[in-house]
């Protein structure tokens, strides 16, 4: 059994009341176009009109070869953590994601990386999940590479 984790809510309180982002920098504020702009807390789309964040991430816990740094969203102001186990609103758009296995030392386990149909995603995250080398799943982007969310066992 797997479910989708949304970023910590002591993270992202910290980065929406203005602490630093994985560069040192402030994250900009702006505000959301209605588009495609997932923030990666409550996994929803941040509204035409609401304040939105945009910062450097690096979803994991020190600065690494494997650990990739890029830009995510989040909105500007308080919003609750997605919990649950339903795909989120921000997983349901695109047509395809990137997906790759990380160990428990938060290094890529080569072979398990794929561009995978949304809808074929969960089935082959559990398969990854097989390979007991496999602590955790990224979802990013797959045109853009942007970290969406991750994976975890249940």
């Amino acid at each position: 059994m797997t479910r989708i984790t949304a970023l910590p809510t002591d993270l992202v309180r910290a980065l929406q009341d203005g602490g630093p982002d994985a560069h040192g920098q402030i994250p900009e504020r702006t505000v959301s176009d209605g588009g495609s702009n997932p923030c990666r807390h409550c996994l929803q789309y941040i509204p035409e009109g609401a304040g939105m964040l945009i910062l450097a991430h690096r979803p994991f816990p020190e600065a690494q070869p494997y650990a990739e740094t890029g830009p995510i969203f989040l909105c500007a102001g308080h919003c609750a953590r997605h919990q649950g186990e339903a795909v989120p609103e921000v997983l349901e758009r695109a047509p395809d994601y990137l997906i790759k296995g990380y160990s428990a030392g938060h290094r890529i386990i080569y072979g398990t990386g794929i561009v995978i149909p949304q809808a074929e995603m969960m089935a082959r995250a559990e398969a990854i999940f097989a390979d007991e080398r496999v602590n955790y799943i990224h979802i990013r982007s797959s045109r853009n590479n942007c970290y969406q969310a991750r994976i975890d066992r249940e």
